[in-house]
């Protein structure tokens, strides 16, 4: 019997292509070990993205290829995470305490954008990443209610603001700084000073993921978060109404040509399901997202259906994911969730951090 030999166990392992990464772990370098005993085989694969609904079901199909190689008698596959930093838009510096922000942007409001938010930073973590949510919306914060937070955040040194937590979540919005019902009149340079605050000032604790709600269009809050923050990538929400691909198109273009990365585009409301006859229904159209991903090139990262119960658990301060996380609906949101995490995963790494200062004194 013929020893198996390394290149066997990697060809083998190029068969099997990730559904989210949507490419082999040899070629995009997840695969980190491999471990020939005469007959035994161990393989040590690590994901690039927070995948533990996953790892189980990626561990049991590589076992059975490895095994399926002559020579092999036995194969054991270890599968895990690893969240690193990637690059962002050039000029801009990493912030302390967050490896990657994802902005999460609409062309227009009433598309459930905030509450496609909450659910993907609920669904992150419980694969098994650190993730918090910043409420960039001054003037409409949902993220407080959604999030079923109550209170103001603590500040221990009188200059920077503590996260309030609610399911593991780190979160800062406006709306626990001002009364729930006082509106906010302000002009553009207060709101972009305001969300500068919020996320400078808050000490977030080694995050994976900030998800960032953004409020609806292509304004000032945008612009800021596009040009000053350090955004990883951006993930586009929009109904298949084509008034919302419209509005959804512009939020597209603004992040390419500020040179952000567009992750994909979640088409929310994409069908509705009676819930008396089962009969189904496309209310705002069918396909948009879609056709919108495939002419725009990006990714299309899932689509949800208008269902009165993902309105009814935010509402009520315990979204899907939480709510009901063996549903479908929540099924959805960490199949999203993972796919947004893994088209991160296949850009830059941000090395920065590595390199130590070089400080020059005169002595």
């Amino acid at each position: 019997m013929a020893d198996v030999s390394r290149e066997q166990v990697e060809d083998k392992l190029k068969e099997y292509v990730d559904p989210y990464m949507e490419k082999d772990l040899v070629s995009t370098k997840c695969v980190k070990d491999i471990g020939i005993d005469g007959g035994n085989v161990t393989v040590s694969v690590v994901l690039g993205y927070p995948a533990k609904g996953y790892t189980d079901q990626l561990s049991g199909k590589l076992k059975e290829l490895v095994e399926s190689i002559d020579g092999v008698s036995s194969a054991r596959v270890d599968a895990s995470s690893s969240v690193v930093a990637h690059k962002v838009q050039k000029g801009v510096k990493h912030l302390e305490g967050i490896k990657n922000i994802i902005a999460v942007a609409s062309g227009k409001g009433g598309v459930g954008k905030s509450t496609t938010a909450v659910n993907l930073a609920l669904a992150l973590s419980a694969e098994g990443a650190r993730v918090g949510m910043l409420d960039a919306d001054i003037y409409g914060p949902s993220q407080p209610r959604m999030l079923g937070v109550h209170g103001k955040p603590e500040s221990k040194d009188g200059r920077s603001l503590e996260p309030m937590i609610s399911y593991d979540i780190q979160a800062m919005s406006i709306g626990f700084l001002v009364d729930e019902e006082t509106p906010m009149i302000w002009r553009g340079p207060m709101v972009t000073q305001a969300l500068q605050q919020l996320l400078n000032d808050t000490n977030w604790d080694d995050l994976d993921y900030l998800v960032v709600d953004l409020p609806p269009g292509t304004g000032d809050t945008q612009l800021t978060l596009a040009q000053q923050v350090p955004v990883s990538g951006a993930v586009i929400v929009t109904t298949p109404q084509d008034i919302a691909l419209l509005d959804a198109r512009k939020g597209l273009k603004m992040f390419e040509k500020v040179e952000v990365p567009v992750l994909g585009i979640v088409e929310n409301m994409s069908i509705h399901i009676c819930s008396e006859c089962g009969h189904e229904e496309h209310i705002f159209g069918d396909g948009g997202g879609q056709r919108m991903a495939e002419q725009h090139d990006v990714d299309f990262l899932g689509a949800l259906p208008l269902d009165i119960r993902i309105r009814e658990e935010t509402d009520s301060g315990k979204p899907t994911v939480v709510a009901e996380p063996d549903s479908r609906i929540a099924q959805i949101y960490c199949e999203i969730a993972r796919r947004t995490a893994a088209r991160l995963s296949l850009q830059g790494k941000d090395y920065a951090a590595k390199f130590p200062q070089i400080v020059i004194q005169n002595n």
